[in-house]
């Protein structure tokens, strides 16, 4: 059953030590999860989270959609079909609410032709020289870090979404979305929000 975790080790999150690919999904299970070395313990206890609990936790609120985001080392450990299968097999009860996302091309073609899932092709590159590519696997989202973008270019337009991470501020964010990208990805939410909230407020 596959678990949600950023890392193959887990060292930086969690309270455990040792690579998640090698444990027993028991042993996961009971993973303190609380993230330590950002939050203390603040959400000590919290357990290592299992695909299926957030299925559970989107059956319980309609509304919400999902990047589930599958990671070249667990394609390389496990093997593309084997990952593939079992994460369509956990998301199936909301899978029209999912968006499979990968590094790997194959793997996000794999997805598409097996479960009929939305995908989301992460970007190793540079997005215009990535164009026949693009137009080629025709995902509904293009994941891009916004390093990758050549300054004052416009991001390739196509029948996809662009979505551009590692944005911090509101200027950023808008200015970004000039050149084509219709959503930002953030590790500062809060603050992007508020920034663009009082930007809003001043223009009004």
């Amino acid at each position: 059953m596959p678990f949600v975790i950023h890392d193959a080790s887990l060292e930086r999150t969690t309270r455990g030590t040792g690579d998640v690919r090698l444990t027993m999904s028991g042993q996961l299970d009971g993973i303190d999860a609380g993230d330590p070395a950002r939050f203390g313990r603040a959400h000590a206890g919290t357990a290592l989270p299992r695909l299926a609990g957030v299925v559970e936790l989107m059956a319980a609120s309609p509304g919400a959609r999902a990047f589930v985001e599958v990671k070249r080392a667990s394609l390389v450990h496990h093997g593309r079909a084997h990952c593939i299968e079992r994460i369509l097999a956990a998301l199936a009860p909301v899978r029209e609410r999912c968006t499979l996302i990968s590094f790997d091309a194959d793997a996000c073609r794999l997805a598409r032709t097996s479960g009929g899932i939305e995908i989301g092709w992460v970007l190793d590159g540079d997005p215009v020289q990535l164009r026949s590519v693009l137009d080629l696997m025709r995902p509904e989202y293009v994941f891009c870090d916004h390093h990758r973008i050549p300054a004052g270019r416009s991001l390739p337009a196509g029948p996809w979404t662009w979505v551009v991470y590692e944005v911090t501020d509101a200027g950023h964010a808008l200015e970004l979305a000039g050149r084509g990208a219709a959503m930002v990805e953030s590790m500062q939410p809060l603050r992007l929000a508020a920034e663009l909230a009082s930007r809003e407020a001043a223009s009004a």
